[in-house]
């Protein structure tokens, strides 16, 4: 059974910097088209960014291009996300997915697994 774990959400300050990882076991990591996706309160689960299994391809949301980046070592089962000068609007829980396949999508529908997500909390 394939397992996702984010960790490094927390609270952050407008403007500030955080780095999540989503660390994945039970499946061969390297196979999965990677992908982080956002939810806040009272929304639906948006697509932040994703990479294709070798890392050579990545997509981003407008929404974060330029302040957000997308990585990951497939030697250590781990994707990340570095989040760059936070701005308010992003306060919410934020998920890693994989699927099975050569890249990332945008559609949620699109992954076959999803971590438990952790919260982000941005503060002014």
């Amino acid at each position: 059974q394939v397992h996702l774990v984010e960790s490094g959400g927390g609270l952050v300050q407008v403007g500030g910097s955080l780095r999540l990882s989503c660390t994945v076991s039970g499946g061969t990591f390297s196979t999965y088209g990677m992908g982080w996706f956002r939810q806040a309160p009272g929304k639906e689960r948006e697509f932040v960014q994703g990479i294709a299994r070798n890392g050579g391809g990545t997509a981003t949301a407008d929404s974060v291009k330029g302040r957000f980046t997308i990585s990951r070592d497939n030697a250590k089962n781990t994707m990340y996300l570095q989040m760059n000068n936070q701005k308010p609007t992003v306060t919410a829980n934020y998920y890693c997915a994989a699927r099975a396949g050569m890249v990332s999508r945008s559609t949620p529908y699109s992954y076959d697994y999803w971590g438990q997500g952790t919260q982000v909390t941005v503060s002014s």
